[in-house]
């Protein structure tokens, strides 16, 4: 790759418009073509026992995404 052909690749992408936050806003999440929902923040205060433990076991996903899965498995149960 030459000089050249780099800066005619940067003159291609000109031609698409910036993505904004309204952009992101009105796309839709999808994984493996289906959608998923949007997810919320919140301020949750649990014992230090439990996030302890939860940091414990999740490992590499992270606790957070544990709590949620372990929440998520509790509501399919009881409907």
């Amino acid at each position: 790759m030459n000089l050249n052909s780099i800066s005619s690749m940067s003159d291609d992408f000109d031609e698409y418009s910036e993505i904004n936050q309204a952009n992101l806003d009105i796309s839709i999440r999808r994984r493996n073509f289906v959608e998923i929902p949007k997810k919320q923040h919140v301020n949750l205060t649990l014992d230090s026992d439990i996030v302890a433990w939860f940091k414990k076991k999740s490992g590499e996903e992270g606790f957070q995404s544990l709590i949620n899965a372990t929440l998520r498995e509790a509501i399919t149960r009881n409907p």
